[in-house]
């Protein structure tokens, strides 16, 4: 199964803090058993939500609203994408997951769709057709 972790911005990544060098170097670490145990994906941290823009969406009306934005809370400061066995391989990864900036830090851990979750929707020869370039590298939906 595939699992989309998803590490929340907390005041110090929202005014654009790094890490310190020893937590970077915690991370870059676990990063890399990650990858050694065949578990890692995709990942990358994302710049602050001063550079960003969210897109709001009501009918056929498009509104664009520029970063920063008020509640940092709600901000992802980055993502991984695991392949584990299941949601206990996951937690058990995660439990040694390094807190990446100072303070308190909250990681969400939430599975993909995968194509059993979609076969009402889909029929057995879509799902049994490969995808190709991105789209079937990184999933069914």
């Amino acid at each position: 199964m595939r699992v989309m972790v998803i590490g929340k911005a907390n005041e110090g990544a929202a005014k654009d803090a790094v890490p310190t060098v020893e937590a970077f170097a915690a991370m870059d670490k676990f990063t890399e058993e990650l990858a050694q145990a065949g578990v890692l994906v995709a990942g990358a941290g994302l710049k602050n939500d001063a550079q960003a823009k969210r897109i709001i969406i009501d009918g056929d009306k498009r509104m664009i609203v520029d970063g920063p934005f008020a509640e940092t809370r709600e901000l992802v400061a980055g993502f991984q994408i695991w392949e584990v066995k299941d949601m206990d391989e996951a937690v058990a990864w995660l439990k040694r997951y390094p807190n990446p900036m100072p303070g308190r830090a909250e990681i969400e851990l939430r599975p993909f769709y995968e194509a059993a979750d979609l076969a009402e929707y889909v029929t057995p020869e879509e799902l049994a057709t490969p995808r190709s370039g991105e789209r079937g590298k990184l999933g069914v939906a």
